[in-house]
This record gives structure tokens, C-alpha cells and sequence, in this order.
């Protein structure tokens, strides 16, 4: 029931969310190891770059990529919040009653590997669709996909089961990093709200102000992996299925870090808070209403 509680969770969360991660995506491939001012710059913005999506592919291409948005969630962030809160009613992330910051990261990371190693083929085609756009306002490598079940068997007959599991190098390094800032902080905000009073006891402000505090953290820490992860996935690969432009994520970060300085490795950021903000506060809200709602029917 954790599992299923914590995918759910994410997936309310993925609807409202979704088209700011096909902006967040088309702004971190743009430019793609290119230096400032030598490409033409399609998204000057997060909010051009709705502007610009919505008016050239539609209002639907702004949710491009929502079906395996929504499996991935289920899947990734079930696993990953689901083995969280095994672990943590188990006792393991606290000392002496306590929230263990030490704990409760490294608890955060084991459950980012799960999720992320799991979820990892639906990332890829989540990205390969998002990426998808007219030619005029064309980013980084353009697949020619017509949906999500199409890719992963194109994608599987072409490169075996493993070419499934491309670009999972960068995902359990951009997983574990976001999910230990993420619980870590959304626990001891939790603990520390709850001590101070000032919400009401069990009130669902004080997830939502937790998950808010939390938030901040997670992009910071997280966007430089989210490139690295995105560019990797997307990137085209040769009849064996290796990369063409990146041999795996520490070539990816270097190249992007010396071609596009270290602003490369934070593109797209205001795309990733608006993205990944929202998403952290409601999926964690969710979460945790959903968990207190099933207990109190137990």
C-alpha cells in the first residue's frame, strides 16, 4: 500500500506539472555544447518558451510526453517514496526519537537508486517525446516516435533490453542526489514546523509548508545531474546503441561544464523550479494526506 500510495501521489502532481517538464527539457538542450551567443535562441525564458510551444505545437504539445510522464511517476516515485516510508516507519532514519539527518539522507539516496533504476526505460522515452517538436523551434536530437509504446518497442528491437536502460548512468546519480535533498529536508522541515506550533496538530499546512522549504533545496542540488540526465538520454546513439555524442555521465558533465561553463550545467533552472517546486510540494503533500487518510481507515 506504501508503494502504491506514494505513485498515486506522484501522479497527481504529474498533471499539473507536465508541461513545465517539456519546457524545463527544451531549454536544457538547447545550445547543447554550444558557447553563449553562437546558437539561436529558441526559449529566451520559461515563459516564452510556453508562449512559443503553445503557439507553434499546440496547446497538446505542451503536454507532450504526459502518458509515460505519468507511468514513470508511478513507478519511479512508488518505489522510491514507497521504500522511503518502509524505511522510515521501520525507525532507521531516526536516533533517539529524533529525525537523523544522516540517516534520512542516506535512506533518501537507497530509495532514489530503486526508483531510478526502475522507472529508467519509461524516463527515456518520456524525454525522447518531449523533445519532439516542429522543425522551426527544434532542439537537440529529434526522434521520430508516434507514442510511447511505439518507442519502447522501436527502441527494443533495435538495441535488446538494454537499449532500454540507456541513460541510466545519469539517472540514479540525478535521482539519489534529488531524493536524499528532497526527504531528508522535507523530513527535518516536517519535525521542525510541527515542533515550533504553528499549525494545528496533523494539519496538512505543515506538509505543505515542509515540502515548500524542501523544494528549494532539490533544484538547487539537482539541476546540473537533471542536464547531464536529460542531454544523455536524448542524445543519438550508433547501431550498437552508444552514445554519439557522450560516452557516459562524467563525459556528459565535463563537456557541458568546458563547453557551456558552469551556466550549462544550470539551464533551464527557472523551468526546473517551476517544474520541480510545484511537483515536490504537491507530490509530498499528496503523499503524506494520502498516508494519514490510510491509516486512519485502517
Amino acid at each position: 500500500m506504501d508503494f502504491i500510495l506514494s505513485g498515486v501521489a506522484a501522479c497527481g502532481a504529474c498533471l499539473f506539472t507536465n508541461p513545465l517538464e517539456v519546457v524545463k527539457t527544451r531549454m536544457q538542450l538547447q545550445g547543447e555544447l554550444k558557447s553563449r551567443g553562437t546558437y539561436q535562441v529558441y526559449y529566451r525564458n520559461v515563459f516564452h518558451a510556453f508562449y512559443t510551444i503553445g503557439k507553434v505545437d499546440g496547446i497538446a504539445g505542451l503536454q507532450k510526453g504526459l502518458v509515460p510522464g505519468l507511468l514513470y511517476q508511478f513507478c519511479m516515485n512508488g518505489f522510491r517514496l514507497g521504500s522511503y516510508a518502509i524505511i522510515e516507519s521501520s525507525g532507521y532514519t531516526h536516533t533517539d526519537g529524533r529525525v537523523s539527518a544522516t540517516k534520512s539522507t542516506l535512506a533518501g539516496a537507497l530509495a532514489g537508486v530503486v526508483g531510478a533504476v526502475m522507472g529508467s526505460p519509461i524516463y527515456l522515452v518520456k524525454t525522447h517525446l518531449q523533445s519532439q517538436a516542429t522543425s522551426s523551434i527544434a532542439v537537440g536530437h529529434q526522434y521520430k516516435h508516434r507514442g510511447m509504446f511505439h518507442a519502447l518497442v522501436a527502441i527494443h528491437r533495435e538495441h535488446g533490453i538494454l537499449g532500454l536502460w540507456r541513460g541510466s548512468s545519469a539517472a540514479v546519480p540525478r535521482v539519489s542526489v534529488g531524493s536524499a535533498a528532497q526527504l531528508c529536508t522535507f523530513s527535518s522541515a516536517k519535525e521542525f514546523i510541527t515542533d515550533l506550533q504553528v499549525f494545528p496538530g496533523d494539519s496538512w499546512l505543515t506538509a505543505l509548508s515542509a515540502g515548500m522549504m524542501s523544494s528549494v533545496v532539490v533544484v538547487m542540488a539537482m539541476t546540473p545531474f537533471d542536464v547531464v540526465s536529460t542531454r544523455l538520454y536524448n542524445q543519438p546513439v550508433d547501431h550498437l546503441g552508444k552514445g554519439k555524442l557522450y560516452r557516459g555521465f562524467s563525459d556528459c558533465f565535463s563537456k557541458t561544464l568546458k563547453n557551456e561553463g558552469l551556466i550549462g550545467l544550470y539551464k533551464g533552472i527557472g523551468a526546473s523550479y517551476f517544474r520541480i517546486g510545484p511537483h515536490t510540494i504537491l507530490s509530498l503533500l499528496f503523499w503524506n494526506e494520502l498516508r494519514k487518510l490510510y491509516q486512519s481507515y485502517r
